[in-house]
């Protein structure tokens, strides 16, 4: 089973691309910073990835996120993301990764203006949906998909749990997303660990800095 699944690649710039995609990887998410939860890459790392990785028939998802810290934005951070998500577009970039909130709950004016300026690329929601109460998880799995998101990064709970601690939380989400958005496991997935996250999850997607051997 592991085999069909879609492993998505998250490099901290260039570094590691080619190598993660030798080992198996047929997206990578591109960020810089990991140790902040990743921020935009720059212009050059962003070409130079989106060149190695379409060369190899790979995909790019690019992160737009301006700093670390939370993920309520002020006006001036609001025009940078969407600047970046314009040179995202330029170079060729097949998607974007962001996720905005504000008062406990997305963003909805900001996320809105984003979604419009990515026109057609991807759209991943990233992990700031792990700050939503479970309760407005859900609610926000309908509006995300009502809005062409393509998918939810998410660790289906707290970051100090292990992924497999979360399994029956991503399980509901996962049910109630159906076909209408992909819930993609993150976050604590590793080659080790996922064919049990597969046969617990039935997922054809899953992200993680380990999610190949390299």
């Amino acid at each position: 089973m592991e085999s069909v699944v879609l492993k998505e690649f998250c490099a901290e710039n260039l570094t590691n691309i080619p190598a993660a995609i030798k080992a198996g990887a047929k997206r990578i998410e591109l960020c810089d910073n990991l140790a902040v939860g990743g921020t935009t890459p720059s212009y050059g790392v962003i070409k130079k990835a989106v060149e190695i990785s379409h060369n190899a028939g790979v995909t790019v998802m690019t992160m737009i996120r301006p700093r670390g810290g939370g993920f309520e934005y002020s006006h001036a951070e609001a025009e940078i993301m969407e600047n970046d998500i314009e040179i995202c577009m330029q170079l060729g970039s097949d998607g974007v990764v962001f996720g905005c909130l504000k008062n406990g709950w997305i963003d909805e004016e900001l996320t809105s203006q984003l979604i419009s300026k990515s026109e057609d690329m991807e759209i991943t929601f990233h992990m700031a949906f792990d700050e939503l109460s479970e309760e407005a998880q859900f609610k926000a799995i309908d509006w995300l998909a009502e809005k062409r998101v393509s998918r939810i990064l998410t660790h289906g709970g707290s970051s100090d749990q292990s992924i497999e601690a979360n399994f029956p939380h991503l399980k509901k989400l996962i049910e109630y997303a159906g076909d209408r958005i992909i819930i993609l496991p993150g976050a604590g997935v590793n080659y080790q660990n996922l064919e049990g996250l597969l046969d617990a999850l039935q997922v054809k997607e899953a992200h993680g800095t380990k999610i190949v051997k390299l």
